[in-house]
């Protein structure tokens, strides 16, 4: 039995990847400050004797007694929503709680995986993706908040990995959606499934020709796993479904899915938001074996049932 801390592990990924680890059989200790995540999201774990939460700020310095093996750094907001209404603290979270992430699990000999993001690309000028692009970021953007504290992070990681030998693992995160999605998440994907339920315009930023790589929540859990214990690749590793699909396209499945008669509005497309995004899984299938296998179809069905319960 491992100890593991996964940090945001009250939220949407954070939730679904505890929930992974305890059925594996290992201890969690879920870190969260509950500024996007939710206390609903982690109730089903609170009677585990496996599970212990802490209720924790990670730009504040973290001490845990006990012996730790594992951290999962997922802690901040992963949507322009979210992240965006106080852009300092997401800042912050990514700069100064990864540093304090990475020193908590160098102080316990732990290894440290670092939740990353499609957003270290910002609107690319190579597609597909691959891990070896630079990126194309404004860096004084609405979106820089989230797009240059990710990419701080992940310097941070590998500036600690080469000067202080910190065990640690990148993976850069692609759109993921499923159930637990927040109902006001703000993602796409939501989005469109609760305006269709209830009837009430779709809104499609631009004409709807820009595209996302859309992947289910179970395929990121197991990708994210498979990464932590990978003994001698560290990243950093696209994870996402080279599924590709424009808003569009995305639009009209969920009303055809949801059987809605809610009209498609559009609005103008958002500062810095990226035309295309699709990522190459090369590194994933060569050195995790690694590869998405729910469908959109089949990962929309189960996302649309869980939100019929909740809206």
């Amino acid at each position: 039995m491992k100890t593991i801390v996964v940090t945001g592990g009250a939220g949407f990924i954070g939730s679904h990847l505890c929930e992974a680890l305890l059925t594996n059989g290992d201890r969690v200790i879920c870190v969260d400050n509950f500024v996007s995540g939710s206390a609903t999201n982690i109730e089903p774990f609170r009677a585990n004797p496996h599970f212990a939460f802490i209720e924790h700020n990670v730009c504040e310095p973290l001490v845990i007694d006990d012996h730790i093996d594992q951290v999962y750094n997922l802690a901040c907001p992963a949507s322009p929503v979210h992240y965006q209404r106080d852009a300092v603290l997401t800042l912050e979270t990514n700069v100064i709680g990864t540093h304090n992430m990475i020193r908590l699990a160098l102080g316990a000999g732990a290894r440290i995986l670092q939740a990353s993001t499609s957003e270290v690309y910002g609107d690319p000028l190579e597609h597909p993706q691959k891990e070896t692009y630079w990126g194309n970021v404004n860096p004084i953007g609405v979106r820089a908040c989230y797009d240059e504290g990710k990419r701080a992070a992940e310097t941070l990681c590998f500036d600690y990995s080469r000067q202080r030998g910190a065990d640690i693992r990148v993976v850069r995160i692609f759109n993921t959606y499923g159930p637990r999605m927040a109902e006001h998440d703000g993602r796409v994907v939501s989005n469109f499934i609760v305006a269709a339920l209830r009837g009430e315009p779709i809104t499609i930023y631009g004409d709807g020709s820009q595209t996302r790589s859309f992947q289910f929540v179970s395929d990121l859990v197991r990708g994210l796993i498979l990464m932590m214990n990978n003994e001698s690749f560290i990243g950093p590793v696209n994870l996402g479904n080279p599924g590709e699909f424009n808003m569009l396209e995305l639009a009209e499945k969920v009303l055809r899915m949801t059987g809605s008669a809610s009209d498609l509005i559009t609005k103008p497309l958002p500062s810095d938001d990226p035309r295309r995004r699709k990522p190459d899984i090369s590194v994933a299938k060569k050195e995790l074996g690694w590869e998405p296998v729910v469908g959109l179809d089949e990962g929309l069905e189960k996302t649309i049932a869980y939100f019929a319960t909740v809206v």
